[in-house]
C-alpha cells in the first residue's frame, strides 16, 4: 500500500536534498513560467510525483490546475486546484469512472493547466488532444527508463487506443515541448538527470534529444538541442 505525503516540497528544498541542482531548478522555473508543456519521466519511486507538485506548486495563483488522478497523490501548494480521481467498479460492475471519461471531463472545466498524475493509459490521446486545443502549460508524468525512452512509451500507449503511428507522432510534435527526466542511484538518491527537448525528424517521428544533463558530481552539460530549448524560452 503507498500512502502520499501530505507534506509538499518546494524548489527549493528539493535542491538542498541534492535532488535538483541550482542551474536545473532556474531551468524548470522557465518552463513552468513560459507554460511548456511537459511531462516528467522516471522509473517507480524515482521522485516524479515530488518534483511534479513542487513545479505545480510555483504556478501562478490565477490559473485553474486541474488534476486528474488514478489515486490521488498530487498536492500541489496552489490555491486553484480541482481535482478528479478514479472510481472503481462497485459490487455489481457498475459506476466505474476512469481516466479517459476524467481528462475529457477536465476539459471542461476551463482548466488553465490539465494536468494528469500518470499517463500510463487511452487517456494519453485526450491529453495529446488537449494540449494541441490551446490548453498551455499541460504536464504529467510518465514511468520510463530515460528520456529517450518517452516518445515509444507515448506511442505504444496511443497506438493501444487506436491511434495510427503517423497520428500519435503528428499529435505529439506540436503537444509536447521537453521532459524532465528522474533518476534513482545505487544508494537511493533521487535526482533530476536530464531535460530533453521533443523534436520531429525529418521522417516525421519525435524523438527527445537531451538539451541538458546534470551530473552526479554537479557537472552541467549542454547538449546541441540546448539551443533548440532555449530559442523556445525566449519566444514563449
Amino acid at each position: 500500500m503507498r500512502v502520499p505525503r501530505n507534506r509538499i516540497f518546494s524548489l527549493a528544498e528539493l535542491v538542498a536534498f541534492g535532488t535538483i541542482c541550482e542551474e536545473a531548478a532556474d531551468l524548470l522555473r522557465l518552463i513552468v513560467e513560459r507554460r511548456f508543456a511537459f511531462l516528467v519521466s522516471g522509473g517507480t519511486g524515482s521522485g516524479k510525483t515530488t518534483l511534479l507538485s513542487a513545479l505545480l506548486s510555483m504556478v501562478d495563483p490565477r490559473h485553474r490546475l486541474v488534476i486528474v488522478e488514478d489515486a490521488s497523490e498530487l498536492r500541489p501548494d496552489h490555491r486553484h486546484v480541482v481535482a478528479l480521481e478514479c472510481r472503481p467498479a462497485n459490487v455489481e460492475g457498475a459506476g466505474a469512472v476512469g481516466m479517459q471519461a476524467l481528462v475529457r471531463q477536465a476539459l471542461r472545466m476551463r482548466p488553465d493547466r490539465l494536468v494528469v498524475g500518470e499517463v500510463r493509459g487511452a487517456e494519453v490521446t485526450d491529453l495529446l488532444a488537449a494540449m494541441n486545443t490551446g490548453h498551455e502549460g499541460g504536464c504529467g508524468t510518465i514511468h520510463a527508463n530515460s528520456a529517450d525512452d518517452v516518445p515509444a512509451r507515448i506511442e505504444a500507449l496511443a497506438m493501444a487506443a487506436g491511434l495510427s503511428q503517423a497520428a500519435v507522432h503528428s499529435q505529439m510534435a506540436s503537444a509536447l515541448d521537453v521532459v524532465i527526466h528522474l533518476g534513482r542511484g545505487r544508494h537511493g538518491r533521487r535526482r533530476v538527470e536530464q531535460v530533453a527537448v521533443l523534436a520531429r525528424s525529418a521522417n516525421g517521428v519525435v524523438t527527445a534529444a537531451p538539451a541538458v544533463t546534470f551530473e552526479a558530481d554537479g557537472a552541467v552539460t549542454r547538449h546541441p538541442a540546448a539551443e533548440m530549448l532555449s530559442a523556445r524560452l525566449r519566444k514563449a
